[in-house]
Order: C-alpha cells, then structure tokens, then sequence
C-alpha cells in the first residue's frame, strides 16, 4: 500500500467507532524467545504487521500467510517512513475493521515514539492496546553478562537515548553509577567526550553490545580512554552501550 494514500487522522471530524483494533507490540530485543506470549497471540491473529526494520524478520513465522506486512524503516542512519504516515497507516487499517500489529522493537514506551502513535488512534476512535516488551536497555547487559545494578558498584542506572546528545544533562548524567544508552553506535564518540568533560574518569568501563540476542550479537570492551580504538572501523550498529563499573563484572560471569 502507498502510505500516502492513507486517510490522514487529523482531517476525520467525530468519526464512528472503528471495529477494527491496533495493537502496539513490543517485539523485545528481537529473538524469537524473549518474544512475550501475549505479543506472539497479536502476532497469530493479526491481519495487518506494519514493524520497525529493526524487528526480527523471523518474527514474520508467526503471523499468517494472508497477513499484509508493511515495512516502515526506523532504522538508525537510513531513510524511514515519516511517523505522520505511520499515523495514518494504522488510523486507515482500523477503520476498516482490521486487526493491525504495531511491532516495535524492544517495548512501545521505551523511545518508542507510542504516544504519537496512540494519540492519532484516540482522535481518530480507534481502539487500541498496547503490549509490552523486553527493552534492549535490559536485555542487552544481561545477554553480555553485565548487571545494571550492584551492591557495591551501582546502586542505581540510567537509561537515555544518543539521538540527540545536546539535548542531555550531562552534568547530571554524569554523576549516574551506570548508564545505559540506546541508539549510540553514530554518537560514541561524543558520548565519551562528554562523560570525560564531566568529570567521569578516563579509566571508567564501557561495553559495546551489537546485535543483542541475536546469532551475531558480538561484545566489546574497554574503558572510556580505550574502546574507540578497540572498535576502529567496526560497524557499531544496532547497539546498546553501558557505561560504569558493572561492565567489570562481566569477567565474572563468563563474558
């Protein structure tokens, strides 16, 4: 279908209740097994999957053949369908009283942009639900071998995005036991930099995850004077980066 044919939410005035019904799926890290069980039932009984490129195309097994599937990109650094479309996509399905599936990685509301997304079905009357999922900001250091949280090394973690960097406190980052950032592998560089000019010793541990859960999840680390280095022209993304003294722990736990 061409998203721009789509009805544009924004210009339906009071409209019908919509028999139809989008269902905002958190498709976790994206490996079939950390897939929830409720998001696996959205996933047999939809009749429309419009998904993130960043989706696992295995998922795809589980939907059923009479299933339409609409890519919309969002993947880091590449074009991506404006979310307006998206918008109307989903709006335009459900009012034809379909079952539409929103599969997003990782979970909806974990910089998700859901709430766009949730406020065009709502002024659109459309119903809708939303499922949870694995957020990579979890999943990730856990699959590495890295806990968030310690006794001793980290009482506490943070986690925030490194699509727009000026946007961040880092001051008050900074001062954080353990930081976790999603979509970074563009913004390492400046990430470090600003930790340094913070305050954060040069000497502090960060791991690299790419891949996470998947067949070709790999794990680099260093600390914040050394894994640029490390890295050199190795592809970074998609990647969740985890920044403190827990990264040490990963020795421990067979990493």
């Amino acid at each position: 279908m061409n998203p721009e044919a789509a009805v544009n939410p924004e210009t339906v005035v009071n409209p019908e209740p919509s028999r139809g019904k989008v269902y905002l799926v958190g498709a976790g890290p994206g490996e079939l097994r950390h897939l929830t069980l409720a998001a696996q039932d959205c996933l047999r009984q939809g009749e429309v999957l419009v998904y993130d490129a960043l989706a696992d195309d295995r998922l795809h097994s589980l939907v059923s053949p009479t299933c339409q599937l609409i890519q919309v990109g969002k993947r880091g650094g590449q074009p991506s369908t404006p979310q307006a479309e998206i918008n109307a996509l989903l709006v335009d399905h459900c009012r034809r009283g379909q079952q539409v599936v929103r599969l997003k990685s990782g979970d909806p509301f974990i910089f998700g942009r859901a709430l766009a997304e949730i406020q065009a079905l709502t002024g659109a009357n459309c119903a809708f639900e939303v499922i949870p999922g694995l957020s990579s900001a979890l999943t990730a250091p856990l699959l590495a071998g890295i806990p968030l949280t310690d006794p001793v090394l980290s009482r506490g973690f943070g986690v925030f995005t490194a699509h727009d960097p000026d946007a961040l406190n880092w001051a008050a980052i900074a001062a954080i036991d353990t930081l976790v950032f999603l979509m970074g592998g563009q913004q390492l560089e400046e990430i470090i930099r600003q930790l340094l000019r913070h305050h954060r010793s040069q000497h502090t541990p960060i791991a690299l995850i790419r891949w996470a859960s998947q067949p070709q999840q790999q794990v680099w680390t260093g600390t914040l004077l050394t894994l640029v280095q490390t890295l050199g022209r190795t592809p970074r993304s998609p990647c969740v980066i985890v920044v403190g003294e827990v990264v040490r722990l990963r020795e421990f736990m067979g990493g």
